[in-house]
């Protein structure tokens, strides 16, 4: 089953202390680019998560964000700076016997000054933190890859209908092409004898004329080429794993003998269809590149 490059999913998970949530979303890329967002005490995960993600998806900008709330607890600690209280109040000692200024200082003030409390992150490495991330994330790649898949079930669908069309408007082109030939046949010994205002026609002329236009205009290895790259691509549709790549390929290949065709064109009908076929194949191709 073919999936979308575009995709979305999100989950919660959460134990006593903490709640993780984590949202994953993407558009099309050539390549597989993740960008993945985390609180500051979650980085160590980041390689952790990264791998996990892989497993979920092969193309696509995806961006990843981790975040948490925490449900008992803090998670944040107060640090007192001793060294830096020290320093504060030495260089204060130093300010009042050099100024001669009277010194009156108390703890409460002190702990005002910059550096001597801090607020920090109680560091988040532990074993069952660990697993709430990894089951948070594995939770949501799984509904982004339904996401996708859903998606991919549409493009495969409407892929099929243009398939269809395209298909019938090569078998027409394949049954006009003959008739072509017979009519160009028709017209050119119909020309010879108004000129010549007689039957006497040179009939082996003519077949060299019509075998001529018949070579300029053939398009019979075109036509094999076009019918084989549209079951190459429904081939494709149901096929697992990502595809995309290997999509845009073909559609290249059947605008490339779609363009054969039209050069090749001699009559009006044939030159509308292979212009129909092009513009099924440019829909074709912009439905491909939403693929993974």
């Amino acid at each position: 089953m073919v999936k979308s490059m575009t995709g979305f999913g999100r989950a919660e998970c959460s134990n006593e202390k903490l709640k993780v949530i984590t949202e994953i979303k993407s558009v099309n890329h050539k390549y597989l680019d993740m960008n993945i967002k985390l609180p500051k005490k979650f980085n160590a995960y980041e390689s952790d998560i990264r791998n996990i993600l892989k497993a979920y998806m092969e193309r696509g900008k995806v961006d990843v964000y981790v975040s948490y709330e925490m449900i008992k607890g803090s998670d944040s600690a107060v640090k007192y700076n001793e060294d830096a209280a020290k320093e504060y109040l030495h260089y204060m000692n130093v300010m009042s016997e050099n100024l001669d200024i009277k010194m009156d200082i108390s703890a409460p003030l002190l702990a005002r000054f910059p550096e001597v409390f801090t607020l920090e992150d109680e560091p988040c490495d532990d074993e069952e933190t660990k697993e709430l991330i990894s089951k948070s994330v594995n939770e949501a790649a799984k509904a982004f890859v339904t996401f996708r898949e859903r998606e991919g079930e549409q493009l495969a669908k409407d892929l099929n209908l243009k398939l269809d069309e395209l298909a019938e408007c090569v078998d027409f082109i394949e049954k006009k092409s003959p008739l072509i030939i017979e009519e160009y046949k028709t017209r050119l010994t119909t020309k010879i004898k108004e000129m010549l205002d007689n039957n006497n026609i040179d009939e082996n002329r003519i077949l060299t004329e019509v075998a001529i236009f018949a070579d300029k205009s053939c398009v019979d290895e075109e036509i094999v080429r076009l019918k084989t790259h549209i079951k190459a691509v429904k081939k494709e549709l149901e096929a697992k794993g990502a595809v995309g790549k290997k999509l845009d390929f073909i559609v290249q290949e059947l605008n490339r003998e779609a363009n054969t065709t039209l050069s090749k064109s001699a009559d009006l009908e044939v030159t509308n269809k292979a212009i129909d076929i092009k513009t099924v194949i440019e829909k074709i191709r912009e439905q491909v590149q939403n693929i993974e």
